[in-house]
């Protein structure tokens, strides 16, 4: 059995509507999901993933499929790299499956998890900086910030200053050892249908893998490199990258307000990049909810590439 089920599998397939020859990237390859669906229509699946854990998953794809599948290790940033690296002519499709992924919630030493106690890591990647290293030595303003913007914590302010004075007496290095003091600065858990350090532990992991910034970044990749007639697809399962996402289609699609007759803004004097699969976004039926509780949150957003010219950068 996978580690990982792919969500909205059969939605995520109408979408991209993979055929034999056609080139799809997997921009999350995870347990290889969505990439093993891909390739039994006959595609090849470039698949990308920054997570150095997810190679023996990749290696036993590569054993089925030797000659139409390949992974590459980067983040959404060097999705348009990763592609020319390839060596293939033409992109036939993307797809996207933002955020953390239930195997790697399981590994405790992952850090990724407030339930199992582990080293408070949280990198996709094997790089950069960790959780520890924000809780440890940010200030107090910009932690609060985070806590607020990326989780939606109400007492931010409460929590950061909970954290720097226990700091004081010794750093912070795994995960319930943070779990316990941001549920002791938020009162207890009191009832609360979601453990108190929830929205703590998901700011910190947006934080540590500049998860909106990669994910802006991969859309960019994405319009710039998909031929025209490609497709689109994006699962998230967080109301802020889903906002992105949105927002992103529509402005390509050229549905974007404001602006006026007389004076029309740089948006209304630009050919849409992208046109529709579908208004709204697409969401899991009950009995994909049942068998897996993840997709109860998840959204898809699909978008088929016209022949105009790539718009660029996306603002924050």
């Amino acid at each position: 059995m996978s580690p990982h089920a792919p969500v909205l599998l059969n939605e995520v397939l109408e979408a991209l509507a993979p055929q034999a020859g056609d080139v799809i990237i997997d921009a999350t390859f995870g347990a290889g999901g969505y990439t093993r669906a891909i390739l039994k229509t006959g595609a090849t699946v470039i698949a990308l993933d920054r997570d150095p854990t997810v190679q023996p998953h990749a290696d036993a794809v590569a054993n089925d499929y030797p000659q139409t599948f390949r992974l590459i290790r980067t983040p959404f940033s060097g999705l348009a790299e990763a592609f020319a690296q390839s060596g293939e002519a033409k992109l036939d499709g993307v797809v996207f499956d933002i955020g953390v992924s239930s195997m790697q919630l399981d590994q405790a030493e992952r850090g990724f998890s407030f339930m199992r106690d582990g080293p408070l890591d949280m990198r996709m990647s094997d790089e950069g900086v960790t959780a520890a290293d924000i809780v440890n030595a940010w200030d107090h303003g910009p932690m609060a910030h985070i806590f607020k913007l990326y989780g939606d914590e109400r007492q931010s302010g409460r929590v950061a200053t909970a954290i720097l004075r226990r700091r004081v007496e010794r750093p912070f290095e795994r995960t319930l050892d943070l779990a316990e003091v941001v549920e002791k600065a938020l009162g207890g858990r009191r009832g609360a249908p979601i453990h108190p350090a929830t929205r703590v532990f998901q700011a910190l992991r947006i934080a540590v893998n500049d998860e909106l910034g990669e994910l802006r970044a991969g859309l960019e990749a994405a319009e710039a490199t998909l031929a025209p007639g490609g497709r689109l697809a994006v699962v998230t399962f967080h109301s802020l990258e889903d906002r992105i996402v949105k927002a992103f289609l529509t402005e390509r699609t050229g549905n974007a307000p404001g602006g006026s007759r007389h004076a029309p803004t740089a948006v209304e004097t630009r050919k849409p990049s992208f046109t529709l699969t579908f208004k709204g976004a697409r969401e899991a039926g009950e009995a994909e909810t049942v068998g897996n509780p993840r997709a109860r949150s998840a959204k898809l957003r699909a978008a088929v590439r016209t022949d105009a010219a790539p718009w660029g950068r996306i603002a924050a």
